[in-house]
């Protein structure tokens, strides 16, 4: 289960502060990411992070609270409402919203808001990995694979992936970006995923790397360099098989 990474908008700072402190002792799954004080500027803190939930005062300066949504093509993510007013609870719903809070804010009721929330976001992380299931199965050929990264499901394309490394129980996997991504997997576990893809070499007990990513290799060195600045290792016993399917 990820955390939940979540917004709060609110134009009373005392209001900021009961609210974060109470997510922060009560509701640990959830991420606090900023504290934005009106709407215009949780539009630019949402495009910033992406959360997955805003907790959304509506009595504020030049906008209220559901305008907000009026600043996106899609909303991409959920709504807590915060108020001391219940009037404007339909208004609330009318827009989706995925809860209502009224203050002062009742700790119970909190908990069950954040839950709905965390619901949504499994569904939603279930949904990205079903989906990239269905689009493997339809073409027969991995694109793409799921790592957990912090807490987070990342996609990544198998075109990016320049190497990957193993260390003890985990293996490292290097995209062209330069980024490196931690999985708990073992090197045969990869091996099996790209058994089809005469792109990737099994060069050496701790290294599958790339063929379309090297730059060159030393036959002395026994080593591979590769873009983004890697080196992997090639053993001997695999050399000749190496030296073959580069020129293949």
């Amino acid at each position: 289960m990820r955390k939940i990474r979540a917004i709060l908008v609110d134009d009373e700072e005392s209001a900021r502060d009961v609210l974060s402190n109470l997510l922060a002792r009560f509701c640990p799954e959830v991420e606090l990411l900023e504290k934005c004080t009106n709407v215009e500027s949780a539009v630019k803190a949402i495009h910033e992070h992406q959360p997955d939930v805003v907790f959304l005062d509506i009595e504020m300066p030049n906008y209220a609270g559901y305008e907000i949504v009026h600043f996106f093509d899609e909303v991409r993510f959920e709504i807590i409402f915060v108020t001391a007013y219940d009037s404007y609870a339909l208004r609330a719903f009318e827009i989706s919203a995925v809860d209502y809070l009224l203050k002062p804010i009742d700790i119970d009721r909190l908990k069950q808001a954040v839950s709905k929330v965390q619901q949504t976001v499994d569904l939603k992380q279930l949904a990205d990995r079903y989906s990239l299931l269905g689009k493997t199965l339809q073409t027969n050929e991995v694109k793409s694979i799921v790592v957990a990264e912090r807490g987070y499901q990342e996609i990544i394309q198998i075109s990016d992936i320049v190497a990957i490394e193993a260390q003890e129980s985990y293996s490292y996997i290097h995209t062209a970006s330069g980024k490196k991504y931690m999985a708990s997997k073992h090197l045969k576990h990869f091996e099996r995923i790209f058994e089809d893809q005469s792109t990737f070499l099994r060069v050496h007990k701790s290294w599958i790397i790339n063929k379309s990513r090297i730059i060159n290799y030393s036959k002395t060195d026994l080593s591979i360099n590769l873009e983004t600045g890697i080196s992997a290792k090639l053993s001997k016993y695999k050399k000749t098989e190496f030296e073959e399917a580069i020129l293949s």
